[in-house]
C-alpha cells in the first residue's frame, strides 16, 4: 500500500510561483511512475507532469515549460514547482502513483491541495 500526502498549495497572484510537495510512504515493490494531476471545477481530471521510473518526464502541453516536476529521495517526496501562474490554473492538485505490490499494479491518490491564481 502507498499513502501520498500533498502540501504546498495556497493564494498566488498570477505570474507567481509555488512549489507543491507529495510526500509518498508506504511498502511497494516497484513504482510505473508518480506525478501530479489537477481538476479545474467543472472540468475533467488531466495530467500536469509525471516522473517515470526510469527518469521519463510528461508534461501536460499547457506546462509550455512553465513547471518542474522532481524527486527528492532524502525526503521521499515528488515535488512540483510551478511558476509564471495563470489564473487558469487555479484547481485542486492531486498527486497520483501507479504502483505494484502483493495486489498487482494499482493507483493510489492523495487527498488534493487546492491552489487559487488570482488576476
Amino acid at each position: 500500500q502507498v499513502q501520498l500526502v500533498e502540501s504546498g498549495g495556497g493564494l498566488v497572484q498570477a505570474g507567481g510561483s509555488l512549489r507543491l510537495s507529495c510526500e509518498v510512504s508506504g511498502s511497494t515493490i516497484r513504482f510505473d511512475y508518480i506525478g501530479w494531476y489537477r481538476q479545474a471545477p467543472g472540468k475533467q481530471r488531466e495530467l500536469v507532469a509525471t516522473l517515470g521510473g526510469g527518469g521519463t518526464l510528461n508534461y501536460g502541453d499547457f506546462v509550455k515549460g512553465r513547471f518542474t516536476i522532481s524527486r527528492d529521495n532524502a525526503k521521499n517526496t515528488v515535488d512540483l514547482q510551478m511558476n509564471s501562474l495563470k489564473p487558469e490554473d487555479t484547481a485542486v492538485y492531486y498527486c497520483k502513483a501507479n504502483f505494484y505490490d502483493r495486489f498487482g499494479w494499482r493507483d493510489a491518490w492523495g487527498q488534493g491541495t487546492q491552489v487559487t491564481v488570482s488576476s
